[in-house]
């Protein structure tokens, strides 16, 4: 397909235009106004939903090994999750999850 570059042009524009209505209809229309209770409590749960699904893909379907399930990274996810629920401590569950993905590519290949 080829496009010139006004319609390049044109279709960021446009798509700038739509994000930036999705956020101010959030946060220009209602950002003042306080919330009611079950929203924030449901707001609450938004990163521990979207961290999971963004890495998911990753460790189940892995670009560098072609999309094979790799034994390195299911450790290292295997520890960064254990590591998370018991410490509670974002960082030795990062840096946890990190070593152990670093020591099984190194011994596994």
């Amino acid at each position: 397909m080829d496009m010139s570059s006004t319609q390049i042009w044109t279709i960021i524009a446009l798509l700038g235009i739509g994000t930036f209505l999705i956020r101010f209809s959030f946060l220009g229309i209602i950002g003042d106004r306080e919330l009611p209770e079950w929203v924030l409590r449901h707001l609450r749960y938004t990163p521990v939903s979207v961290l999971p699904a963004l890495i998911a893909p990753l460790v189940l379907w892995p670009e560098a090994t072609g999309g094979q399930p790799d034994l390195a990274r299911i450790l290292a996810a295997a520890v960064t999750l254990l590591l998370g629920v018991t410490t509670k401590n974002v960082l030795a569950a990062i840096f946890g999850g990190a070593g152990t993905l670093y020591l099984g590519l190194y011994l596994l290949g």
